[in-house]
């Protein structure tokens, strides 16, 4: 008898024909609408799919191109190439309110306030081009502004020794104001009269206006226009009376102060190393995080010179 266990097919007992296949056929049919119906469902899932993928292809290319973008190295500009880096801290200004002044006037009272100068001590410019003279605070607010007689001779220098000299032997080519910075204190003269002392070894000071002699006109020369009317004097700066008792003595009592006069025949940079505060600027070095600020010029006035009053017959005021 022959064994039915290891043969394929399906399997029937001897003897009994074979069943019809009908199940085959609906088997047959069965797989071939699932596979048809798979086919429509991958289909399908093709068309949705497809605009899925091109979307995320799109990001990842947007992605590509973002992240292309940051690693490039980036161009910048040189900063000294292009324009002044901005200062690592604010400049300072003095104010001059309404009072009309030179370039070289406000550029030097800006340098004073922005590099501290002063001191913290009040102080005056002395403008001999314009013949005026303006009085500010410690913090660089003008307290007042006048118009000024000055040295007769145009000049920056003083002759040396001029300070011992009688005011007979004073040429009329000798008499100016010098330019320079100049520690100043109030004081008197001879006559009892309180002066501001500016450069004590040539006797040049700054006092109220002297009209003792008429044939000068001094009083009417301070209230021309003309700077050259205001040229008169031996060397000493004279401003009305009012100016003086009402601004300067007030601004200089009980302390000291700064006077600065500004040159004729000199720029201000050789008169005093200052500079422009609107220019001024240093780029930092390769090692340097910060522009490089220039330390205020050392002063050679660091002491007033011991107050003593003249011989009789020496210059007392001009």
């Amino acid at each position: 008898m022959t064994s039915y266990k290891d043969r394929t097919g399906p399997r029937f007992l001897p003897g009994r024909p074979p069943a019809r296949r009908v199940v085959s056929v609906r088997s047959i049919i069965a797989m071939v609408m699932k596979g048809v119906l798979s086919i429509a469902l991958l289909a399908a899932a093709g068309l949705v799919t497809q605009p899925v993928l091109a979307a995320d292809g799109a990001a990842q290319s947007s992605g590509s191109s973002r992240r292309s973008i940051v690693q490039e190295p980036i161009s910048v500009p040189s900063a000294i190439e292009t324009q002044p880096m901005e200062r690592a801290y604010p400049s300072k200004r003095a104010n001059f309110g309404q009072a009309r002044s030179s370039q070289m006037a406000r550029q030097v009272a800006d340098w004073v306030v922005d590099s501290g100068d002063n001191r913290s001590m009040p102080f005056v410019i002395v403008d001999k081009s314009d013949a005026k003279v303006f009085v500010f605070d410690v913090a660089g607010q003008l307290l007042g502004a006048a118009p000024a007689l000055l040295g007769l001779a145009q000049g920056d220098d003083s002759v040396p020794g001029i300070g011992k000299r009688k005011l007979s032997t004073i040429r009329p080519e000798e008499r100016t104001t010098p330019a320079g910075r100049f520690v100043a204190s109030l004081d008197r003269n001879l006559h009892g009269e309180e002066i501001l002392w500016v450069d004590y070894d040539a006797a040049i000071s700054l006092h109220r206006v002297i009209t003792s002699n008429a044939k000068e006109r001094r009083a009417q020369r301070l209230d021309s226009p003309s700077p050259m009317d205001h040229r008169i004097s031996y060397g000493c700066i004279n401003v009305p009376a009012k100016f003086y008792d009402e601004v300067v003595s007030p601004a200089f009592t009980g302390t000291n102060g700064i006077v600065y006069v500004l040159p004729e025949t000199r720029s201000a940079r050789e008169v005093f190393a200052s500079y422009d505060v609107e220019q001024y600027f240093r780029p930092p070095a390769a090692n340097q995080a910060e522009p490089v600020r220039l330390d205020p010029p050392a002063s050679p006035f660091l002491e007033l010179p011991e107050k003593r009053h003249r011989a009789l017959g020496l210059p007392l005021s001009n």
